[in-house]
């Protein structure tokens, strides 16, 4: 560039004088120039190349331009949407997290009332318990006056029994020995021994049973004593024991109720209406024990069905007591005290009549027809009816 800024300087300035005498020098001079013109050209031209190729690349980066700002306000769109997205999410967690807070107060308030339920149904069931625990200790208690009284009580029904039935009850017997209660029929001695537990376990209360079987055995071997033994054991008693004949070879022992001593005596006073025993025929010997054996079922069958209905009657009186509310439950106990149950008195020496039973059987019979009320004639009815 300097040289062909030098190249027309001197042209500006080339006088006629110099135009002949140096021009060798100006042509030098042009060479120079020329060359640097070129140079300058082939700047220029790439200059040019590299406008071309700038603006290319403008071009380029300005569509890049256009993409990326495209591109930005996708993502910004996007970015929008995300965070009303994330909005929503948040909005959402809140509210879960408000719901969540609303069912843990929901769960811990149940739990509470679970708890207080709990600690009530607790306490309920402790008293019910504590109940019946009290109440089984008063059973228990009444079974033990009753046990205890036992040989009282049969000593007495026995003496009443002989009395109402006219057989001699014997204060003192003439053999050894000194069992509880004797009656004499036919010249017979016939011996009555009164058994009760010892305690509230009535599970060694058999085999106590079962060893005095074989402790009577001193009253059997003597002189006029029946070979027929009977222990009166509590009715409440009779459901522990299995065993209630005892054959034991030289004698026979039974285990009775209270409730079975009157029917037996008056079977065994039966005897009493022939004058010897050996002139009884084989069918009076049959028929004898045959009522006998039917006295001994009927008892049996008797003190089952009272034994059912009792324990039936005790859990509907503890239902009541149990299931009943409050307000009704004690109108019930009103009533209760107000009512009074009075069975026939038993009068000292007026004999119970069959005939006076019978008549009172059909008039209930009777009674129950009218009603539409159908009385079953065994047992074995009773259980089909059930």
């Amino acid at each position: 560039m300097e040289k062909l800024s030098l190249f027309f300087a001197k042209i500006r300035e080339l006088s006629f004088w110099q135009r002949l005498f140096s021009w060798r020098f100006l042509r030098n001079l042009s060479y120079d120039a020329f060359e640097e013109f070129r140079a300058l050209q082939k700047e220029m031209q790439k200059g040019k190349d590299d406008l071309v190729r700038a603006d290319k690349e403008l071009t380029q980066v300005t569509a890049q331009n256009e993409t990326v700002k495209r591109t930005l306000a996708q993502m910004d769109s996007s970015i929008s949407r995300k965070d009303e997205k994330i909005a929503e999410l948040n909005k959402f967690v809140s509210d879960h997290k408000a719901i969540k807070e609303q069912q843990e107060q929901a769960y811990n308030k149940k739990v509470a009332e679970l708890n207080q339920l709990k600690e009530t149904l607790d306490s309920e069931i402790k008293r019910l318990n504590d109940q019946r625990v009290e109440e089984q200790q008063r059973n228990f208690e009444k079974m033990k006056l009753q046990w205890s009284a036992h040989e009282s009580a049969v000593e007495q029904k026995l003496k009443i029994i002989c009395q109402t039935h006219l057989v001699q009850y014997l204060d003192e017997v003439p053999f050894k020995g000194s069992p509880d209660n004797t009656i004499e029929i036919c010249d017979e001695y016939i011996i009555f021994d009164a058994k009760s537990p010892s305690n509230d376990d009535l599970t060694n209360f058999p085999k106590y049973i079962k060893a005095q079987t074989e402790n009577v055995k001193k009253y059997a071997n003597q002189e006029k004593v029946k070979k027929d033994i009977f222990l009166v054991v509590p009715t409440n008693t009779i459901e522990a024991i299995g065993q209630l004949t005892y054959r034991m070879g030289d004698y026979d022992v039974y285990v009775i109720t209270i409730d079975a001593l009157e029917p037996i005596i008056l079977s065994l006073k039966k005897i009493e209406q022939y004058e010897f025993v050996k002139q009884l025929s084989p069918e009076e010997r049959d028929n004898i024990c045959r009522v006998i054996g039917k006295f001994a079922h009927t008892t049996k069958r008797k003190i089952q069905i009272d034994q059912f209905f009792a324990a039936e009657f005790l859990e509907i009186l503890v239902r009541c007591k149990n299931d009943l509310p409050a307000e009704i439950l004690n109108q019930v106990i009103e009533y209760e005290k107000a009512e009074r149950l009075n069975p026939p008195s038993e009068q000292k020496s007026k004999q119970i009549l069959t005939k006076e039973l019978q008549d009172k059987h059909a008039l209930i019979n009777a009674e129950a027809g009218i009603r539409d009320v159908i009385i079953p004639s065994n047992f074995d009815d009773i259980k089909k009816m059930g």
